[in-house]
């Protein structure tokens, strides 16, 4: 029976938690929605289940909703220790879920929010957080077209989404070790906080948080980016160290990787440029306008992708990977505008490109059979969902990172087995493509 459960506002986020869990052996699996998660079969095998609540840019009654669904999925599975997933820059309505977390937790339960995460060089100080030493609102994050963040003070953030009162245990009390957090702790909640955001910026503070909250026996609600609630997990003794779970088998030969770029980031963009360097890489790219249009336009450019990418396929030597990216070339669309001039619900744009991207990916692997195909490759949440949905995939086994925030999976149920790697827009350096292709061709001969 799985012990631990969290819930993530996007799908990219639960791989990303799931991923501590799974480096420290346990079987973890990565559910979309709540819906797949509840007619999964064989979950009493599981350790620990991530469902995607897919609320980050939904209103807040509605994303509530979502959440409480997930988190009611998780207690009838018999889980016991919870998490809420955040977003290691704060977008989101995260108060207002944590709100819907602890009203199925129960009476007692007391959110602890420990929103960094070292490995990634997100930190908090001081209650404000900082990202690779820059302060959160001068991030491009803070410019996000769905979900903007424009206060940099956590329980500032906080306290204008959540309805209870929101707390904070500073740096210096972290940095004195687990007795003074314990009783700052102890002293915060008695002073009527039920939400307690925690300074940290190393791993080794989380660590002496995680064990404080087990010292003090709360029926706590991890509020975190991922390493908080592993390094619970390990307090409480249901996990061991993390580690990396690497192939030792040398990578496959004669396959190529499959590459649906969703994310317009410069990051990606200047990752993709690099990656294409290699001449054994193809790139596709596609106009994002006949997709966005939908119906015999959008029809007519995926097959024509399709067309193309088989043709590389059928030749002699394989190309090593295949890039689709519709944003990568061009002038960027402003996707808001391109939903105005069509009525479209805000968001509407995106999602048709995203959902194009998953039938390339799914028109090819159906006419070349995945024997020829390493793995897949998907830059940023909704396009992997998107793939993932378009190949009848509801659920990922999560098995390593390439690094943090880059996680790998193995798809289960259509093409069980078979490697993935999704990463967020913002993440990694120049090389993080080349890194995640490499992986991928090691992947491929795991058994």
């Amino acid at each position: 029976m799985p012990l631990i459960g969290a819930v993530a506002d996007d799908l990219t986020g639960a791989t990303t938690t799931g991923v501590l869990l799974a480096r420290s052996r346990a079987r973890t699996a990565v559910f979309f929605n709540e819906k797949a998660a509840l007619k999964a079969e064989g979950v009493s095998a599981l350790d620990a289940i991530l469902i995607s609540s897919n609320s980050r840019p939904l209103p807040p009654a509605e994303a509530k909703a979502y959440v409480t669904d997930a988190a009611v999925a998780l207690k009838n599975m018999g889980v016991r220790y919870f998490s809420k997933r955040i977003d290691t820059t704060l977008r989101g309505g995260i108060g207002h879920e944590i709100d819907a977390m602890l009203d199925v937790i129960g009476e007692d339960a007391v959110a602890v929010v420990v929103p960094a995460m070292p490995q990634s060089r997100r930190i908090v100080v001081g209650g404000y957080s900082v990202i690779d030493n820059v302060a959160l609102i001068r991030t491009p994050v803070a410019q996000d077209v769905r979900t903007p963040v424009k206060e940099n003070y956590v329980p500032k953030l906080l306290a204008a989404q959540t309805s209870r009162k929101v707390g904070l245990v500073a740096l210096g009390t972290v940095l004195q070790g687990e007795d003074a957090i314990r009783e700052e702790l102890q002293k915060t909640r008695e002073g009527g906080a039920e939400v307690i955001v925690v300074d940290a910026i190393s791993i080794e503070d989380v660590a002496a948080i995680a064990k404080a909250c087990v010292a003090l026996n709360w029926n706590v609600l991890a509020v975190d980016p991922g390493p908080f609630t592993a390094k619970l997990a390990q307090a409480r003794g249901l996990i061991g160290e993390e580690s990396p779970n690497i192939p030792t088998e040398a990578p496959a030969e004669g396959k190529t990787v499959l590459i649906a770029a969703g994310s317009a980031t410069p990051v990606t963009k200047k990752q993709m440029e690099v990656l294409c360097t290699d001449e054994r890489v193809k790139r596709i790219s596609i106009d994002p306008i006949p997709l966005i249009n939908g119906g015999g336009e959008a029809e007519e450019a995926i097959e024509e992708a399709a067309d193309k990418a088989c043709g590389y396929l059928g030749e002699e030597e394989q190309p090593r990977a295949i890039l689709f990216e519709t944003a990568l070339h061009g002038t960027l669309l402003n996707l808001d505008e391109e939903d105005g001039k069509r009525g479209y619900v805000r968001g509407q744009s995106a999602n048709m490109i995203n959902a194009g991207l998953g039938r390339i990916v799914s028109y090819v692997l159906k006419r070349v059979g995945r024997e020829k195909i390493a793995g897949l490759y998907c830059t940023g949440g909704d396009t992997m969902v998107n793939v993932c949905t378009t190949l009848g995939v509801e659920c990922i086994e999560v098995i390593d990172y390439v690094i943090p925030q880059t996680d790998v999976g193995r798809l289960i149920g259509a093409y069980d087995g078979l490697p993935i790697v999704g990463k967020g827009g913002l993440t990694g350096t120049n090389s993080t493509a080349i890194e995640i292709v490499d992986r991928l061709m090691h992947e491929a001969t795991r058994k």
